[in-house]
């Protein structure tokens, strides 16, 4: 690494390598290094590693940067500094190359100093050095789940409101959630499900943010805890995927995964264990129906006083029996009906 020379004013100069030489000089290099902050610091590409090894300077402005300590540990040094565009560019003279590192969470000054650079670079009035962009790191799939996790966080401490929720008090909100997400499949707007998508997981994350504050710490768990437990359920009904057993068909599938549900749930002395009795009427009677055909049980259906309840009963286990979602069909019906009441509304403003 080089000092900067006595000519650089108050940012600093690498000396020029080729100060010496007869031929014409190579270009300057600048490398802004963008990293994510999603991955473990360390964690940089080969391609990274090399520039920041081979610069002639290392700039950073964040002296908290996480990457520090790891770059420090493979022997780069790092320089503390925020250099505007025109003092960078002075910098790097002919044969220099220069690595400039980004704020942890591509704040700070980063987008004052690629504008400047793009501004000089336009202008025409300076010898402009090789720019150079380079992905130090990489998000993964599902990366932007941990920014989530963060802000719920944060959130949850700060928030007067959201600091004081419990699970319990957040359920009506849950069910309203997923209410929204149906309606949103249904309507065919992707935009929407999009949207409702995001809220239904906000209910998950907040939930288990929660759920971390139990004052029982057996009954305290994370969103780490949760998409553990789920991961290795569908690991387990998939034997099929992750195992040697074999499905070559959506209905092997099926067998497979009531064969493993079956394994699982030994201990329940019902077929109706385990199925909400606070879901919507037509819904649980379909899923009653659905877990008695399974199982091959034969019931009759009851009657008694309340004949309209036992006639809707009756109507949603056929319903399922055919392989009518009852809830589907219902509020197919009632979004035309709705509509026909808007028309005969209409009809009557216009007459």
């Amino acid at each position: 690494m080089r000092g900067p020379g006595p000519a650089a004013g108050r940012f600093g100069r690498v000396k020029d390598k080729t100060a010496k030489t007869t031929t014409q000089p190579a270009t300057g290099r600048i490398v802004l290094l963008t990293v994510s902050h999603r991955v473990a610091p360390g964690l940089l590409s080969f391609q990274a590693w090399e520039a920041l090894r081979t610069a002639d300077r290392v700039l950073c402005q964040d002296p908290d940067h996480p990457q520090l300590p790891y770059l420090r540990e493979a022997g780069v040094v790092v320089e503390t500094a925020a250099p505007t565009a025109e003092e960078l560019v002075d910098a790097c003279p002919p044969g220099a190359s220069v690595v400039v590192i980004p704020a942890a969470a591509g704040e700070g000054t980063d987008a004052d100093l690629t504008d400047g650079l793009a501004r000089l670079a336009g202008s025409g009035r300076v010898q402009m050095p090789d720019l150079e962009l380079l992905p130090g790191s990489y998000d993964l799939p599902g990366a932007r789940l941990l920014d989530l996790v963060q802000v719920m966080d944060r959130i949850r401490r700060v928030c007067p409101w959201t600091s004081t929720q419990t699970n319990k008090g957040l359920a009506r909100y849950g069910i309203e959630e997923m209410y929204e997400l149906v309606e949103a499949i249904e309507d065919g707007d992707a935009a929407e499900l999009r949207e409702e998508l995001g809220d239904v997981l906000l209910q998950v994350v907040f939930h288990a943010r929660i759920a971390e504050e139990a004052e029982d710490a057996q009954d305290a768990f994370s969103i780490d805890d949760v998409a553990a437990a789920i991961v290795e359920k569908l690991i387990h009904r998939h034997p099929h995927v992750f195992g040697d057993e074999r499905a070559d068909t959506a209905d092997d599938v099926h067998a497979l995964w009531e064969r493993t549900k079956a394994v699982e749930k030994h201990h329940r002395t019902s077929v109706t264990d385990g199925i909400p009795l606070g879901q919507p009427a037509l819904a649980l009677a379909a899923k009653l129906s659905s877990r008695a055909r399974a199982a091959r049980l034969s019931v009759e259906l009851p009657t008694g006083d309340n004949a309209l309840g036992y006639a809707l009963l009756a109507l949603a286990v056929e319903a399922e029996s055919q392989g009518v979602d009852p809830e589907s069909a219902l509020r197919a019906a009632a979004r035309t009906y709705r509509d026909a009441i808007r028309t005969r509304e209409k009809a009557g403003r216009d007459a």
